[in-house]
């Protein structure tokens, strides 16, 4: 099989990412591509090569079409299911596939820039599936897009002419890995790479800290030793921590892990974490992701209530939250935080400047022109967490401090690959 940019786990990768609802993207997309052809509708479009209802509402069968009650009974409200299941119980786990028990072949194709929905399942479906046979294949570019072009075609006919035609076409001799690596302000050509396993055997995982030292937030590739920290709204502006300009040319490759010690005056804090890279000019480096064209390098999410971890199931560059009770957030007391941080890949030259953007809410930037039917692209996407009932203001709206140097030594977890 051939999950394309595909999902695994319904709770941590389309419903509630840290424990905090994903709702945008879920109502906008069932409300326009799934209702309209919904079993029975008859105001649903013609499927134009059957020339026939994509609902199978058909004129000349009267009980084929429904009405809008019998159409609303037939259905359940997905956003009010999620709404009244803060953790996970069987509703989730019912729709989550147990990848220990896949063991077909597959070639599991992910999106760097698909933060939200689609390429964490790609890489854990690698990483636990217990396939002998299995392949992981990373590119940039739009959703659709990679699925179409020739190279991303040429790939999909030679695994399936392996396994389905028996072709003897040199794929099992083909390493596990298959990168196409991105660079800074380079939107059409990308090294192509191949690599043994993931994360990448030859990483190098690098811990830079974070400091609110002398009223200024930086990243540091060293400890500080003063312990300090920085506030702000959380509904308001973000934080931003912003690195020297790189000695060399460097690699980011694989996922990431932020540990943060945090405190709300609130009593629940929900963290939106975001890397990025600036130019020395102070240009963002940003890339054309699954869905947003102005995707940031990493996104990940954490609600302080969901901090409780699988100590068995949890790597230091993966952290694994139970989501299995709400723990007691209690105002102005320090916790230790867990971010996850989906995988990501860039290539950044000499000069060029590491940011981490800690907001109480979904990052974004200045509005731009580039806008379809459902958004305003302003760096998430569609992928936004703003439900006013899941995060209700007198909750979450309090102010958030991040604490860094000394013992509470915020910091991330990075994958720096050497450059040879």
């Amino acid at each position: 099989m051939i999950p394309w940019e595909g999902a695994c786990d319904l709770y941590r990768e389309f419903s509630r990412h840290g424990g905090v609802f994903s709702n945008f993207f879920l109502e906008k997309w069932y409300s326009k591509q799934v209702l309209p052809i919904q079993h029975g509708n008859p105001s649903a479009s013609k499927d134009p090569w059957l020339n026939a209802s994509a609902s199978g509402a058909d004129p000349d069968k009267p009980s084929s079409i429904l009405d809008q009650k019998q159409l609303e009974s037939n259905r359940g409200d997905i956003v009010r299911s999620i709404l009244e299941r803060p953790l996970i119980d069987e509703f989730y786990k019912e729709r989550t596939p147990d990848l220990s028990r896949v063991t077909v072949p597959f070639l599991s194709a992910a999106n760097w820039g698909g933060f939200g929905l689609h390429p964490r399942g790609n890489f854990e479906a690698f990483t636990r599936a217990a396939s002998k046979h299995k392949w992981l294949e990373c590119h940039p570019g739009r959703h659709e897009e990679w699925f179409y072009l020739e190279p991303g075609v040429e790939l999909q006919k030679r695994f399936l002419d392996c396994f389905l035609k028996g072709v003897d076409n040199g794929w099992m001799e083909e390493p596990p890995v298959l990168l196409r690596l991105r660079r800074a302000f380079e939107a059409t050509k990308f090294e192509t790479r191949k690599e043994l396993a993931w994360p990448l055997p030859s990483t190098k995982w690098t811990e830079i800290y974070l400091s609110a030292d002398k009223n200024e937030t930086t990243l540091s590739w060293n400890a500080p030793g003063a312990a300090s920290s920085v506030s702000f709204d959380a509904l308001g502006t973000p934080v931003t921590f912003l690195s020297a300009p790189l000695e060399s040319e460097i690699e980011i490759t694989g996922p990431l892990a932020a540990k943060l010690f945090a405190s709300t005056s609130a009593t629940d804090m929900d963290l939106a974490v975001t890397l990025q890279a600036f130019s020395p000019e102070g240009e963002e480096v940003d890339f054309q992701g699954a869905v947003d064209p102005h995707q940031p390098l990493a996104q990940g999410w954490l609600r302080a209530s969901h901090r409780k971890l699988d100590k068995e199931r949890s790597l230091p560059y993966r952290p694994w939250h139970n989501h299995d009770e709400i723990l007691p957030v209690e105002p102005n007391e320090v916790y230790e935080l867990d971010v996850e941080i989906w995988p990501t890949n860039i290539i950044l030259p000499a000069g060029f400047r590491l940011a981490l953007h800690i907001g109480g809410k979904d990052f974004e930037r200045e509005q731009t022109e580039d806008e379809n039917e459902a958004w305003v692209s302003r760096g998430s996407g569609p992928w936004l967490h703003n439900h006013p009932e899941d995060r209700p203001e007198s909750i979450f709206g309090g102010r958030t401090t991040i604490y860094t140097g000394g013992e509470t030594g915020s910091r991330v977890l990075v994958p720096i690959i050497p450059r040879v």
